[in-house]
Protein backbone atom coordinates (compact mmCIF):
# COMPACT_ATOMS: atom_id res chain seq x y z
CA UNK A 1 0.00 0.00 0.00
CA UNK A 2 1.07 3.51 -0.78
CA UNK A 3 -1.45 6.34 -0.73
CA UNK A 4 -0.79 10.06 -0.74
CA UNK A 5 -3.89 11.51 -2.35
CA UNK A 6 -5.03 13.53 0.68
CA UNK A 7 -3.38 16.19 2.83
CA UNK A 8 -3.17 13.89 5.87
CA UNK A 9 -0.89 11.37 4.17
CA UNK A 10 2.17 10.46 6.20
CA UNK A 11 4.71 13.13 5.31
CA UNK A 12 7.36 12.26 2.76
CA UNK A 13 6.21 8.74 1.93
CA UNK A 14 2.45 8.35 1.91
CA UNK A 15 0.43 5.95 4.00
CA UNK A 16 2.04 2.52 3.65
CA UNK A 17 0.34 0.18 6.15
CA UNK A 18 -2.93 1.76 7.14
CA UNK A 19 -4.28 5.04 5.91
CA UNK A 20 -4.75 7.91 8.31
CA UNK A 21 -8.36 7.75 7.07
CA UNK A 22 -8.70 4.18 8.33
CA UNK A 23 -8.46 2.19 5.09
CA UNK A 24 -6.16 -0.83 5.18
CA UNK A 25 -3.80 -2.20 2.53
CA UNK A 26 -6.41 -4.58 1.09
CA UNK A 27 -8.88 -1.76 0.51
CA UNK A 28 -6.14 0.43 -0.94
CA UNK A 29 -5.22 -2.36 -3.37
CA UNK A 30 -8.86 -2.76 -4.41
CA UNK A 31 -9.10 0.97 -5.07
CA UNK A 32 -5.91 0.90 -7.16
CA UNK A 33 -7.20 -2.12 -9.07
CA UNK A 34 -10.46 -0.30 -9.82
CA UNK A 35 -8.60 2.77 -11.06
CA UNK A 36 -6.50 0.53 -13.32
CA UNK A 37 -9.66 -1.08 -14.72
CA UNK A 38 -11.22 2.33 -15.36
CA UNK A 39 -8.08 3.39 -17.21
CA UNK A 40 -8.24 0.16 -19.25
CA UNK A 41 -11.88 0.82 -20.06
CA UNK A 42 -11.22 4.41 -21.09
CA UNK A 43 -8.36 3.37 -23.38
CA UNK A 44 -10.49 0.59 -24.89
CA UNK A 45 -13.44 2.91 -25.52
CA UNK A 46 -11.16 5.47 -27.11
CA UNK A 47 -9.73 2.90 -29.53
CA UNK A 48 -13.20 1.81 -30.62
CA UNK A 49 -14.19 5.36 -31.50
CA UNK A 50 -17.84 4.61 -30.91
CA UNK A 51 -20.43 6.66 -29.04
CA UNK A 52 -20.39 5.82 -25.35
CA UNK A 53 -23.60 4.61 -23.70
CA UNK A 54 -24.76 6.90 -20.89
CA UNK A 55 -24.81 4.06 -18.38
CA UNK A 56 -21.13 3.31 -19.04
CA UNK A 57 -20.15 6.92 -18.38
CA UNK A 58 -22.29 6.84 -15.23
CA UNK A 59 -20.36 3.79 -14.02
CA UNK A 60 -17.00 5.44 -14.70
CA UNK A 61 -18.03 8.62 -12.84
CA UNK A 62 -19.43 6.83 -9.79
CA UNK A 63 -16.58 4.31 -9.58
CA UNK A 64 -14.07 7.15 -9.59
CA UNK A 65 -16.04 8.96 -6.89
CA UNK A 66 -15.88 5.83 -4.72
CA UNK A 67 -12.09 6.12 -4.60
CA UNK A 68 -12.06 9.62 -3.10
CA UNK A 69 -10.73 9.96 0.44
CA UNK A 70 -13.27 9.13 3.17
CA UNK A 71 -15.98 8.00 0.77
CA UNK A 72 -16.27 4.22 0.66
CA UNK A 73 -14.64 1.68 2.99
CA UNK A 74 -16.74 -1.29 1.81
CA UNK A 75 -14.46 -3.84 0.14
CA UNK A 76 -17.40 -5.77 -1.30
CA UNK A 77 -18.57 -2.61 -3.06
CA UNK A 78 -15.18 -2.31 -4.75
CA UNK A 79 -15.13 -6.00 -5.70
CA UNK A 80 -18.54 -5.57 -7.29
CA UNK A 81 -17.37 -2.45 -9.15
CA UNK A 82 -14.28 -4.27 -10.46
CA UNK A 83 -16.42 -7.19 -11.66
CA UNK A 84 -18.69 -4.70 -13.40
CA UNK A 85 -15.81 -3.18 -15.36
CA UNK A 86 -14.50 -6.65 -16.24
CA UNK A 87 -17.92 -7.50 -17.64
CA UNK A 88 -17.91 -4.39 -19.83
CA UNK A 89 -14.37 -5.06 -21.01
CA UNK A 90 -15.03 -8.74 -21.66
CA UNK A 91 -12.04 -10.65 -22.99
CA UNK A 92 -10.09 -7.42 -23.48
CA UNK A 93 -9.39 -7.29 -19.74
CA UNK A 94 -6.73 -9.95 -20.15
CA UNK A 95 -5.11 -8.23 -23.09
CA UNK A 96 -2.40 -5.95 -21.72
CA UNK A 97 -4.37 -4.49 -18.84
CA UNK A 98 -2.91 -1.45 -17.08
CA UNK A 99 -1.76 -2.00 -13.51
CA UNK A 100 -2.15 1.20 -11.55
CA UNK A 101 0.10 1.95 -8.59
CA UNK A 102 1.46 5.06 -6.93
CA UNK A 103 4.92 3.46 -6.73
CA UNK A 104 4.99 3.25 -10.53
CA UNK A 105 4.10 6.94 -10.82
CA UNK A 106 6.72 7.85 -8.22
CA UNK A 107 9.31 6.07 -10.37
CA UNK A 108 8.39 8.37 -13.26
CA UNK A 109 9.48 11.45 -11.29
CA UNK A 110 8.04 14.75 -12.52
CA UNK A 111 6.01 12.95 -15.21
CA UNK A 112 4.44 10.71 -12.58
CA UNK A 113 3.74 13.73 -10.38
CA UNK A 114 1.84 15.44 -13.21
CA UNK A 115 -0.12 12.24 -13.78
CA UNK A 116 -1.07 12.12 -10.11
CA UNK A 117 -2.26 15.74 -10.23
CA UNK A 118 -4.30 14.92 -13.32
CA UNK A 119 -5.81 11.80 -11.75
CA UNK A 120 -6.80 13.63 -8.56
CA UNK A 121 -8.32 16.43 -10.62
CA UNK A 122 -10.33 13.88 -12.62
CA UNK A 123 -11.56 12.31 -9.38
CA UNK A 124 -12.76 15.70 -8.17
CA UNK A 125 -14.38 16.32 -11.55
CA UNK A 126 -16.21 12.99 -11.33
CA UNK A 127 -17.49 13.88 -7.86
CA UNK A 128 -18.95 17.22 -8.94
CA UNK A 129 -20.43 15.70 -12.08
CA UNK A 130 -22.10 13.01 -9.95
CA UNK A 131 -23.70 15.75 -7.82
CA UNK A 132 -25.07 17.43 -10.96
CA UNK A 133 -26.13 14.20 -12.63
CA UNK A 134 -28.35 13.04 -9.74
CA UNK A 135 -30.26 16.29 -10.28
CA UNK A 136 -30.66 15.63 -13.99
CA UNK A 137 -27.62 17.54 -15.21
CA UNK A 138 -25.61 16.25 -18.15
CA UNK A 139 -22.66 17.49 -20.18
CA UNK A 140 -20.81 15.12 -22.56
CA UNK A 141 -17.78 17.42 -22.51
CA UNK A 142 -17.22 16.41 -18.88
CA UNK A 143 -17.49 12.66 -19.36
CA UNK A 144 -15.49 12.85 -22.60
CA UNK A 145 -12.67 14.56 -20.74
CA UNK A 146 -12.80 12.11 -17.83
CA UNK A 147 -12.20 9.25 -20.27
CA UNK A 148 -9.58 11.26 -22.16
CA UNK A 149 -7.73 12.09 -18.96
CA UNK A 150 -7.79 8.51 -17.71
CA UNK A 151 -6.55 7.26 -21.08
CA UNK A 152 -3.63 9.70 -20.90
CA UNK A 153 -2.15 8.23 -17.72
CA UNK A 154 -0.52 5.19 -19.42
CA UNK A 155 -0.10 6.77 -22.86
CA UNK A 156 1.21 10.34 -22.41
CA UNK A 157 4.82 10.92 -21.34
CA UNK A 158 5.39 14.57 -22.28
CA UNK A 159 5.47 17.05 -19.40
CA UNK A 160 4.08 19.82 -21.61
CA UNK A 161 1.19 17.62 -22.74
CA UNK A 162 0.40 16.62 -19.15
CA UNK A 163 0.47 20.23 -17.98
CA UNK A 164 -2.00 21.12 -20.71
CA UNK A 165 -4.21 18.18 -19.69
CA UNK A 166 -4.18 19.41 -16.08
CA UNK A 167 -5.22 22.89 -17.20
CA UNK A 168 -7.87 21.41 -19.48
CA UNK A 169 -9.15 19.46 -16.49
CA UNK A 170 -9.48 22.80 -14.69
CA UNK A 171 -11.32 24.37 -17.61
CA UNK A 172 -13.77 21.48 -17.73
CA UNK A 173 -14.02 21.75 -13.95
CA UNK A 174 -15.30 25.34 -14.21
CA UNK A 175 -17.94 24.17 -16.69
CA UNK A 176 -18.91 21.29 -14.43
CA UNK A 177 -19.28 23.52 -11.37
CA UNK A 178 -21.40 25.90 -13.46
CA UNK A 179 -23.57 22.93 -14.47
CA UNK A 180 -23.97 21.90 -10.84
CA UNK A 181 -24.76 25.47 -9.80
CA UNK A 182 -27.50 25.56 -12.43
CA UNK A 183 -28.89 22.21 -11.30
CA UNK A 184 -28.99 23.31 -7.64
CA UNK A 185 -30.61 26.68 -8.28
CA UNK A 186 -32.90 25.31 -10.97
CA UNK A 187 -34.37 22.77 -8.58
CA UNK A 188 -34.11 24.52 -5.21
CA UNK A 189 -34.01 28.23 -6.07
CA UNK A 190 -31.24 30.80 -5.73
CA UNK A 191 -29.65 30.72 -2.23
CA UNK A 192 -30.64 33.48 0.16
CA UNK A 193 -28.65 34.88 3.07
CA UNK A 194 -29.78 32.72 5.98
CA UNK A 195 -28.97 32.42 9.67
CA UNK A 196 -28.97 28.73 10.63
CA UNK A 197 -29.82 27.60 14.20
CA UNK A 198 -27.37 25.21 15.83
CA UNK A 199 -29.12 24.19 19.04
CA UNK A 200 -30.90 20.84 19.33
CA UNK A 201 -34.63 20.61 19.90
CA UNK A 202 -36.72 18.22 21.97
CA UNK A 203 -37.93 15.93 19.18
CA UNK A 204 -36.20 12.79 17.88
CA UNK A 205 -33.95 13.69 14.99
CA UNK A 206 -32.21 12.46 11.86
CA UNK A 207 -28.82 13.91 10.93
CA UNK A 208 -27.77 14.09 7.27
CA UNK A 209 -24.22 14.80 6.16
CA UNK A 210 -22.31 14.99 2.90
CA UNK A 211 -23.19 16.96 -0.23
CA UNK A 212 -26.20 15.30 -1.89
CA UNK A 213 -29.10 17.77 -1.83
CA UNK A 214 -31.38 15.27 -3.61
CA UNK A 215 -31.11 12.87 -0.67
CA UNK A 216 -31.96 15.70 1.71
CA UNK A 217 -35.02 16.58 -0.36
CA UNK A 218 -36.29 13.00 -0.29
CA UNK A 219 -35.67 12.71 3.45
CA UNK A 220 -37.56 15.93 4.18
CA UNK A 221 -40.50 14.80 2.09
CA UNK A 222 -40.67 11.45 3.90
CA UNK A 223 -40.40 12.96 7.39
CA UNK A 224 -43.08 15.64 6.93
CA UNK A 225 -45.65 15.42 9.70
CA UNK A 226 -43.84 12.66 11.59
CA UNK A 227 -42.64 14.79 14.50
CA UNK A 228 -39.06 13.94 13.57
CA UNK A 229 -36.62 16.82 13.11
CA UNK A 230 -33.98 16.82 10.38
CA UNK A 231 -30.58 18.42 10.99
CA UNK A 232 -27.77 19.06 8.53
CA UNK A 233 -24.12 18.42 9.27
CA UNK A 234 -20.86 19.47 7.65
CA UNK A 235 -21.12 20.35 3.96
CA UNK A 236 -24.90 20.03 4.08
CA UNK A 237 -25.14 23.33 6.03
CA UNK A 238 -25.64 25.52 2.89
CA UNK A 239 -28.87 23.64 2.08
CA UNK A 240 -30.66 25.94 4.54
CA UNK A 241 -30.14 28.86 2.15
CA UNK A 242 -32.18 27.37 -0.73
CA UNK A 243 -35.80 28.60 -0.87
CA UNK A 244 -37.12 25.10 -1.58
CA UNK A 245 -35.71 23.75 1.68
CA UNK A 246 -37.09 26.70 3.63
CA UNK A 247 -40.55 25.28 2.89
CA UNK A 248 -39.90 22.33 5.22
CA UNK A 249 -40.50 23.13 8.88
CA UNK A 250 -38.99 19.74 9.75
CA UNK A 251 -35.56 21.06 8.66
CA UNK A 252 -34.73 22.64 12.00
CA UNK A 253 -31.02 23.45 12.02
CA UNK A 254 -27.41 22.37 11.72
CA UNK A 255 -25.76 20.04 14.21
CA UNK A 256 -22.00 20.12 14.71
CA UNK A 257 -19.23 21.31 12.47
CA UNK A 258 -16.74 20.00 9.95
CA UNK A 259 -16.45 16.37 8.85
CA UNK A 260 -13.49 15.43 11.05
CA UNK A 261 -15.47 16.05 14.26
CA UNK A 262 -18.16 13.55 13.34
CA UNK A 263 -17.10 10.73 15.66
CA UNK A 264 -17.87 12.81 18.72
CA UNK A 265 -20.82 14.67 17.22
CA UNK A 266 -22.52 11.61 15.72
CA UNK A 267 -22.24 9.81 19.06
CA UNK A 268 -23.96 12.65 20.90
CA UNK A 269 -26.69 13.08 18.29
CA UNK A 270 -28.51 9.96 19.59
CA UNK A 271 -30.55 9.44 16.42
CA UNK A 272 -29.75 7.90 13.01
CA UNK A 273 -27.26 9.50 10.64
CA UNK A 274 -27.30 9.41 6.83
CA UNK A 275 -23.97 9.84 5.02
CA UNK A 276 -24.66 10.78 1.41
CA UNK A 277 -21.25 11.24 -0.21
CA UNK A 278 -17.61 11.69 0.77
CA UNK A 279 -16.34 13.01 4.11
CA UNK A 280 -17.59 10.03 6.12
CA UNK A 281 -15.39 8.22 8.64
CA UNK A 282 -15.46 4.66 9.88
CA UNK A 283 -17.77 4.87 12.93
CA UNK A 284 -17.15 4.11 16.57
CA UNK A 285 -19.26 1.50 18.36
CA UNK A 286 -21.33 4.29 19.93
CA UNK A 287 -23.15 5.02 16.69
CA UNK A 288 -22.14 2.31 14.19
CA UNK A 289 -25.63 0.82 14.34
CA UNK A 290 -27.21 4.20 13.62
CA UNK A 291 -25.19 5.05 10.50
CA UNK A 292 -26.71 4.63 7.03
CA UNK A 293 -25.09 5.38 3.67
CA UNK A 294 -26.37 6.30 0.23
CA UNK A 295 -24.95 6.75 -3.26
CA UNK A 296 -21.21 6.18 -3.59
CA UNK A 297 -20.61 6.18 0.17
CA UNK A 298 -20.10 2.88 1.95
CA UNK A 299 -19.23 1.65 5.44
CA UNK A 300 -18.91 -2.08 6.24
CA UNK A 301 -21.69 -3.11 8.61
CA UNK A 302 -23.77 0.01 7.97
CA UNK A 303 -26.92 -0.36 5.91
CA UNK A 304 -26.72 1.10 2.43
CA UNK A 305 -29.95 2.60 1.10
CA UNK A 306 -30.12 1.98 -2.62
CA UNK A 307 -32.21 4.01 -5.04
CA UNK A 308 -34.79 2.57 -7.39
CA UNK A 309 -34.79 2.94 -11.16
CA UNK A 310 -36.08 6.49 -10.82
CA UNK A 311 -33.42 7.58 -8.34
CA UNK A 312 -35.80 7.48 -5.38
CA UNK A 313 -34.78 6.19 -1.94
CA UNK A 314 -36.97 4.80 0.80
CA UNK A 315 -35.81 6.15 4.17
CA UNK A 316 -38.46 4.21 6.06
CA UNK A 317 -35.96 2.23 8.15
CA UNK A 318 -34.16 5.41 9.14
CA UNK A 319 -37.44 7.04 10.15
CA UNK A 320 -38.54 4.02 12.19
CA UNK A 321 -35.20 4.00 14.02
CA UNK A 322 -35.50 7.72 14.75
CA UNK A 323 -38.86 7.13 16.46
CA UNK A 324 -37.11 4.90 19.04
CA UNK A 325 -34.24 7.30 19.77
CA UNK A 326 -33.77 10.07 22.31
CA UNK A 327 -33.57 13.67 21.05
CA UNK A 328 -30.09 14.91 20.18
CA UNK A 329 -27.85 16.09 22.98
CA UNK A 330 -27.44 19.84 22.67
CA UNK A 331 -23.80 20.65 21.93
CA UNK A 332 -24.41 24.37 21.62
CA UNK A 333 -22.64 26.80 19.40
CA UNK A 334 -23.44 30.08 17.69
CA UNK A 335 -25.86 30.31 14.79
CA UNK A 336 -24.13 30.31 11.40
CA UNK A 337 -24.85 32.49 8.37
CA UNK A 338 -24.68 31.06 4.86
CA UNK A 339 -26.23 31.70 1.45
CA UNK A 340 -23.88 34.29 -0.05
CA UNK A 341 -23.91 32.70 -3.49
CA UNK A 342 -23.18 34.83 -6.53
CA UNK A 343 -26.81 35.85 -7.00
CA UNK A 344 -27.06 37.33 -3.51
CA UNK A 345 -23.69 39.08 -3.62
CA UNK A 346 -24.23 40.50 -7.10
CA UNK A 347 -27.61 41.86 -5.98
CA UNK A 348 -25.68 44.20 -3.67
CA UNK A 349 -22.77 44.67 -6.08
CA UNK A 350 -23.20 48.47 -6.17
CA UNK A 351 -22.89 48.59 -2.38
CA UNK A 352 -19.77 46.41 -2.46
CA UNK A 353 -18.18 48.45 -5.26
CA UNK A 354 -18.89 51.72 -3.43
CA UNK A 355 -17.29 50.26 -0.28
CA UNK A 356 -14.17 49.40 -2.25
CA UNK A 357 -14.01 52.79 -3.94
CA UNK A 358 -14.43 54.61 -0.63
CA UNK A 359 -11.75 52.52 1.04
CA UNK A 360 -14.17 50.97 3.55
CA UNK A 361 -13.26 47.58 2.05
CA UNK A 362 -9.58 47.52 1.25
CA UNK A 363 -9.15 43.87 0.41
CA UNK A 364 -10.98 40.58 -0.12
CA UNK A 365 -9.35 37.35 1.05
CA UNK A 366 -10.47 34.02 -0.41
CA UNK A 367 -10.19 31.46 2.40
CA UNK A 368 -12.09 28.64 0.73
CA UNK A 369 -11.41 24.91 0.68
CA UNK A 370 -11.28 22.05 3.15
CA UNK A 371 -10.98 21.63 6.89
CA UNK A 372 -9.12 18.84 8.66
CA UNK A 373 -8.24 17.52 12.07
CA UNK A 374 -4.56 18.48 12.36
CA UNK A 375 -3.73 21.02 15.04
CA UNK A 376 -1.86 23.10 12.47
CA UNK A 377 -5.18 24.10 10.89
CA UNK A 378 -5.71 26.46 13.81
CA UNK A 379 -3.62 28.69 11.55
CA UNK A 380 -6.76 29.57 9.59
CA UNK A 381 -8.64 30.68 12.71
CA UNK A 382 -5.69 32.85 13.75
CA UNK A 383 -5.41 34.23 10.22
CA UNK A 384 -9.10 35.22 10.18
CA UNK A 385 -8.88 36.78 13.65
CA UNK A 386 -5.78 38.75 12.64
CA UNK A 387 -7.20 40.24 9.45
CA UNK A 388 -7.57 44.03 9.46
CA UNK A 389 -11.12 45.27 9.98
CA UNK A 390 -11.30 46.60 6.41
CA UNK A 391 -10.95 43.12 4.87
CA UNK A 392 -13.69 40.68 3.84
CA UNK A 393 -13.36 36.87 3.77
CA UNK A 394 -14.85 35.01 0.79
CA UNK A 395 -15.30 31.32 1.59
CA UNK A 396 -16.86 28.07 0.41
CA UNK A 397 -16.38 24.50 1.59
CA UNK A 398 -15.87 23.20 5.11
CA UNK A 399 -12.86 25.51 5.61
CA UNK A 400 -15.45 27.99 6.91
CA UNK A 401 -15.85 26.04 10.15
CA UNK A 402 -12.52 27.47 11.28
CA UNK A 403 -13.92 31.01 11.44
CA UNK A 404 -17.64 31.22 10.58
CA UNK A 405 -18.67 31.60 14.22
CA UNK A 406 -16.11 34.32 15.00
CA UNK A 407 -17.58 37.73 15.76
CA UNK A 408 -15.84 39.62 12.97
CA UNK A 409 -18.64 42.12 12.45
CA UNK A 410 -19.48 43.86 9.18
CA UNK A 411 -18.43 46.76 6.99
CA UNK A 412 -21.36 49.08 6.38
CA UNK A 413 -23.76 46.17 6.58
CA UNK A 414 -21.60 43.87 4.44
CA UNK A 415 -20.59 40.85 6.58
CA UNK A 416 -16.87 40.22 6.89
CA UNK A 417 -17.39 36.50 6.27
CA UNK A 418 -19.22 35.79 3.01
CA UNK A 419 -20.02 32.06 2.81
CA UNK A 420 -20.97 30.93 -0.70
CA UNK A 421 -21.75 27.34 0.37
CA UNK A 422 -20.29 23.91 -0.36
CA UNK A 423 -16.85 23.30 -1.85
CA UNK A 424 -18.38 23.10 -5.34
CA UNK A 425 -19.76 26.60 -4.70
CA UNK A 426 -16.26 27.98 -5.21
CA UNK A 427 -17.79 28.62 -8.62
CA UNK A 428 -19.79 31.43 -6.98
CA UNK A 429 -16.54 33.01 -5.83
CA UNK A 430 -15.27 32.93 -9.42
CA UNK A 431 -18.46 34.62 -10.66
CA UNK A 432 -18.21 37.28 -7.94
CA UNK A 433 -14.54 37.93 -8.68
CA UNK A 434 -15.16 38.21 -12.43
CA UNK A 435 -18.04 40.64 -11.84
CA UNK A 436 -15.85 42.82 -9.64
CA UNK A 437 -13.03 42.68 -12.18
CA UNK A 438 -15.39 43.84 -14.92
CA UNK A 439 -16.70 46.66 -12.73
CA UNK A 440 -13.17 47.90 -12.07
CA UNK A 441 -11.92 47.38 -15.61
CA UNK A 442 -9.27 44.81 -14.72
CA UNK A 443 -8.83 41.04 -14.44
CA UNK A 444 -9.04 38.92 -11.30
CA UNK A 445 -5.32 39.37 -10.66
CA UNK A 446 -5.74 43.14 -10.72
CA UNK A 447 -8.34 43.16 -7.94
CA UNK A 448 -7.62 43.84 -4.25
CA UNK A 449 -7.99 40.09 -3.80
CA UNK A 450 -5.75 37.55 -2.05
CA UNK A 451 -6.00 33.75 -1.96
CA UNK A 452 -5.10 31.72 1.12
CA UNK A 453 -6.91 28.44 0.56
CA UNK A 454 -6.74 25.10 2.32
CA UNK A 455 -6.91 21.68 0.74
CA UNK A 456 -7.58 18.17 1.97
CA UNK A 457 -8.65 15.89 -0.86
CA UNK A 458 -9.26 15.47 -4.56
CA UNK A 459 -12.18 17.86 -4.98
CA UNK A 460 -9.85 20.60 -3.77
CA UNK A 461 -7.30 19.59 -6.41
CA UNK A 462 -9.96 20.09 -9.08
CA UNK A 463 -10.83 23.52 -7.65
CA UNK A 464 -7.14 24.51 -7.70
CA UNK A 465 -6.76 23.36 -11.32
CA UNK A 466 -9.90 25.35 -12.16
CA UNK A 467 -8.40 28.51 -10.67
CA UNK A 468 -5.12 27.94 -12.52
CA UNK A 469 -7.02 27.41 -15.79
CA UNK A 470 -8.50 30.89 -15.23
CA UNK A 471 -4.93 32.22 -14.78
CA UNK A 472 -5.46 33.14 -11.14
CA UNK A 473 -2.00 33.84 -9.76
CA UNK A 474 -0.23 34.01 -6.39
CA UNK A 475 -2.41 31.47 -4.59
CA UNK A 476 -1.21 30.60 -1.11
CA UNK A 477 -1.92 26.96 -0.27
CA UNK A 478 -1.87 25.00 2.96
CA UNK A 479 -1.67 23.70 5.54
CA UNK A 480 1.10 21.93 3.63
CA UNK A 481 1.77 21.29 -0.02
CA UNK A 482 0.73 17.95 -1.54
CA UNK A 483 3.22 15.12 -1.26
CA UNK A 484 2.50 14.14 -4.87
CA UNK A 485 4.01 17.39 -6.17
CA UNK A 486 7.71 16.90 -6.88
CA UNK A 487 10.22 19.75 -6.54
CA UNK A 488 10.42 19.98 -10.32
CA UNK A 489 6.67 20.33 -10.75
CA UNK A 490 6.49 22.75 -7.82
CA UNK A 491 9.09 24.91 -9.56
CA UNK A 492 6.82 25.12 -12.62
CA UNK A 493 3.82 26.04 -10.45
CA UNK A 494 5.83 28.72 -8.67
CA UNK A 495 7.35 30.19 -11.82
CA UNK A 496 4.15 30.09 -13.88
CA UNK A 497 1.42 30.77 -11.33
CA UNK A 498 3.14 32.07 -8.19
CA UNK A 499 1.89 29.16 -6.04
CA UNK A 500 3.30 29.35 -2.51
CA UNK A 501 2.96 27.52 0.79
CA UNK A 502 1.58 29.29 3.83
CA UNK A 503 3.53 29.52 7.06
CA UNK A 504 3.43 32.27 9.71
CA UNK A 505 0.21 34.29 9.92
CA UNK A 506 1.76 37.77 10.09
CA UNK A 507 4.41 37.04 7.46
CA UNK A 508 1.79 35.56 5.13
CA UNK A 509 -0.36 38.67 5.45
CA UNK A 510 2.57 40.77 4.27
CA UNK A 511 3.24 38.39 1.36
CA UNK A 512 -0.43 38.59 0.31
CA UNK A 513 -0.47 42.42 0.53
CA UNK A 514 -3.13 42.30 3.24
CA UNK A 515 -1.39 44.44 5.86
CA UNK A 516 -0.09 46.96 3.36
CA UNK A 517 -1.96 50.18 2.68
Amino acid sequence: MRCRQCEETIAGTGCTRNGVCGKDSELAELQDTLIGKLIDLSVSLGKKGESIPQDVDDIIVDDLFMTLSNTNFDKDAFRKAIEGIDTILGTEVNNGGYTFSIDALIAEGDIGSLKEILLHGIKGLAAYYHHAHVLGGSDPKVTDFIRKGLSSIPTVSSADDLIQLCLECGTVGVSCMALLDGCNTGRYGAPEITSVPTHAGNNPGILITGHDLRDLEMLLEQTKGTGIDVYTHGEMLPAHAYPKFKEYDNLVGNYGGAWYRQKEEFASFNGPIIATTNCVLKPTEEYAGRLFTTGVAGIPGSEHIESDGNGMRDFGKVIEMARTCQPPKDIGGADMVTGFAHGQVLSIADKVIDAVKSGAIRRFVVMAGCDGREKGREYYTRFAESLPEDTVILTAGCAKYRYNTLDLGDIGGIPRVIDAGQCNDCYSLVVIANALAEAFGTDVNGLPLSFNISWYEQKAVLVLLSLLSLNVRNIMLGPRLPEFITPGVLSVLVDTFGIQANGDVITDMDILNITKG
